[in-house]
């Protein structure tokens, strides 16, 4: 981590990515944006529509990143289960930035499990 890029690198990535919560899978996609930035994980941002009916729940709240602009937050839900602001995109990110844009990233530590290519992605403390 510490060898990715200042300012952060941007990579389309074919991977097979799978979210699950609440004993359900509530996202696939078969590629993602891909962020490399120093002293973070790569961070994969999915499509919106990699996400099942009613897994996204916008929520309040947002927060700023130097690199790519306002993020706004996203409850994630499986049946009666809500993972509170477990997730968040970018509607107008910096212009470095624009793939991005719609797409959704998951904090991997509020949902039962991630995985990149059948490997468990894990958290981040």
């Amino acid at each position: 981590m510490w060898k990715f890029p200042r300012p952060p690198a941007l990579e389309r990535r074919t991977a097979d990515i799978r979210i699950d919560l609440g004993g359900a899978t509530i996202a696939e996609a078969a590629f993602a944006w891909c962020v490399l930035e120093t002293t973070h994980p790569p961070t994969w941002y999915l499509p919106p529509d990699a996400f099942v009916d009613g897994a996204l729940q916008a929520c309040e709240g947002a927060s700023y990143c130097e690199w790519k602009g306002e993020a706004r937050y996203w409850n994630l839900v499986a049946g009666e289960v809500v993972a509170a602001k477990a997730a968040w995109s970018y509607d107008a990110p910096n212009s470095a930035f624009e793939p991005i844009t719609g797409h959704i990233a998951v904090f991997a530590g509020r949902v039962d499990a991630c995985f990149v290519d059948g490997v468990a992605v894990t958290p981040q403390p």
